[in-house]
């Protein structure tokens, strides 16, 4: 008696979501699917940095080279504490074990700044002090979490004009949404690249006063895609 029971609770449960199903599909509805785009400018911008001895032959010690970057750093309006960290040394320091009998040391940082202009000055003011081994590694939107909504939004808003001008010559009125759709979410890929595949380009007056002009870094597309679908009343 018992299973015959709970073979009817389990026959009602299917009729019941079948049911709801078939309502949904039934009832007269308009789908329309958008997408959104805009493009934005970077302002977080990674750099690696390597200081070697190698690169002096040895005649300049990792230390008095780490000290010259730190102040000209500071300099250039760095937060040390903020931006600037140390990578792993390890791999570094085997690698020239390994080429070379007698060992030149070296330290890997990360530097992080937040415009194209600080991008040259870093660049610029490294080589002044003898480093050039700086590396571009990615660039990003710091917004972007923020970004990402305000696009969704924007795009069931025109989700919502467009199935209201589909419908305008019908003389059929919009009901509400009854089901959305996110359907996708496009970012292009982040900025990589060396310093010397990018040409820094000086105007006189900059190159007499050692200053450089800020670096234009391609902007990031952001895109977003959804489909709803709205009943017709």
């Amino acid at each position: 008696m018992k299973k015959g029971i709970l073979i009817i609770l389990v026959n009602l449960i299917a009729l019941n979501v079948f049911s709801q199903t078939k309502n949904f599909i039934d009832q007269p509805y308009i789908e329309t699917r958008i997408k959104v785009d805009t493009l934005v400018t970077p302002d977080k911008i990674y750099l690696n940095i390597l200081i070697t001895e190698k690169d002096t032959k040895g005649k300049i010690s990792v230390e008095e080279l780490e000290n010259k970057m730190a102040d000209k750093l500071v300099d250039l309006g760095i937060n040390l504490e903020k931006q600037l960290s140390l990578k792993d040394v390890a791999s570094n320091f085997k690698k020239y074990f390994l080429k070379r009998q007698d060992i030149l040391k070296s330290k890997a940082y990360s530097l992080i700044v937040y415009s194209g202009l600080s991008v040259g000055e870093v660049i610029v003011g490294l080589e002044q002090i003898g480093i050039s081994n700086v590396q571009l590694v990615r660039a990003e939107y710091s917004a972007i979490e923020q970004l990402k909504l305000k696009l969704k939004s924007k795009a069931v808003y025109k989700a919502k004009l467009q199935a209201e001008t589909m419908l305008k010559p019908l003389n059929q009125q919009l009901g509400n949404a009854i089901h959305i759709s996110d359907m996708n979410f496009y970012m292009s890929n982040r900025f990589q690249g060396r310093v010397n595949e990018i040409q820094v380009a000086y105007s006189k007056e900059s190159q007499d006063n050692n200053m450089p002009v800020a670096i234009e870094f391609e902007k990031i597309k952001v895109e977003s895609e959804i489909a709803v679908k709205f009943k017709i009343e």
